[in-house]
């Protein structure tokens, strides 16, 4: 069997992200990617859960009463990046849409939390990523005219009951996360202070995504995680038996 490569389509960095459109939800959320297919996989589950909380994905950033930017630390290019649409999305605010909430998830949202909120003051949530189901709460909290943050890392959260929404798929190919946070604690990199610790994800819940997206006639399905070769099911091996 011939080995690929899987490489992150760079046409999806800073896509927004437009899912089907739930009957009876009347608020606009428009949600971008930048970085590693595990951000583009949150994002799907982000969506989920604001699926649930009355808002549909839109690509028009003017007609958003939400804005959330999925974020990257470990590229510089990225991180510069994200600063300019910052800066766009704010100026849509000020001069279109005054009522647009504005937020930043993951890493940077990790990292950068006070300049963002406190110093700068360029948005109006920041969420880590083991915090997304505490996004209804923030939003509320923004809503009543409060600043939120919540980017609490966590030694459990997997989102293993979330499904995610598949935003702009190609209906073949598909990622399932097993494995969230790192504990390499290499010299170089900020997973495991931005994401967390190592844990890993129920295999029950693993089998039961990947047979649901076999019975929508998905053909490919990738295993994702910082670290899937270390995967550790039922607390008994480190053994992935998916693999």
């Amino acid at each position: 069997m011939e080995l690929v490569e899987k490489v992150i389509d760079e046409k999806l960095q800073g896509k927004p992200l437009v899912t089907d459109i739930k009957e009876g939800n009347t608020k606009k959320l428009f949600i971008e990617s930048y970085g590693c297919q595990m951000n583009m996989n949150d994002s799907e589950i982000v969506a989920s859960i604001l699926k649930n909380e009355g808002f549909n994905t839109t690509d028009t950033l003017e007609d958003a009463d939400l804005v959330l930017i999925n974020t990257c630390s470990i590229r510089e290019k990225a991180e510069i990046t994200i600063r300019k649409r910052l800066q766009k999305y704010n100026a849509v605010k000020n001069k279109v849409n005054p009522n647009m909430k504005v937020g930043v998830l993951g890493c940077m949202a990790e990292r950068l939390k006070s300049k963002f909120l406190e110093e700068e003051k360029i948005v109006d949530l920041v969420v880590g990523p083991d915090a997304y189901r505490d996004l209804p709460n923030l939003i509320e909290e923004v809503e009543s005219g409060r600043e939120a943050v919540n980017v609490i890392l966590s030694k459990d959260e997997t989102y293993a009951d979330v499904s995610p929404v598949r935003l702009n798929s190609n209906g073949v190919s598909a990622f399932v996360s097993i494995t969230r946070g790192c504990d390499n604690m290499c010299t170089f990199c900020v997973v495991p202070f931005t994401r967390g610790r190592e844990r890993s994800r129920d295999p029950q819940s693993i089998i039961k995504e990947i047979r649901e997206l076999h019975e929508r006639n998905f053909k490919e399905i990738t295993l994702l995680g910082q670290n899937v070769d270390s995967y550790f099911g039922n607390g008994k091996s480190n053994s992935c038996k998916f693999c």
